[in-house]
């Protein structure tokens, strides 16, 4: 399973719904079924975008479904972006590196 980390800023007509029912985030969320795909958790948060999701999905096509599902129901424009654990990076920077030397002749 793969991280995503979701950026959504709010259409005005979604800051309407919102501000007159704030749980119709966490209602819009509750009502996506996509199988391979679960949110782990949603914020509110300062800046430009207005809330952050962190969410696990099987693969980039379960990811895909349930973002475009979040963001009609949630009146939203949402950035998704794959989250890669930084242990991930340090293994692979080592196998990178061990690839070059063996193909180098090294």
């Amino acid at each position: 399973m793969a991280i995503y980390i979701q950026l959504l800023t709010l259409s005005p007509e979604g800051r309407e719904k919102a501000l007159e029912d704030p749980e119709s985030i966490l209602r819009a969320q509750g009502s996506i079924s996509v199988p391979g795909a679960q949110v782990l958790g949603i914020y509110s948060v300062l800046g430009e975008c207005d809330f952050v999701n962190i969410v696990e999905a099987s693969d980039n096509t379960a990811m895909a479904r349930f973002s475009m599902e979040l963001g009609v129901r949630a009146g939203a424009h949402i950035t998704t972006m794959p989250a890669i654990p930084i242990g991930r990076m340090e293994e692979a920077e080592g196998q990178g590196s061990a690839k070059l030397e063996t193909e180098a002749g090294t």
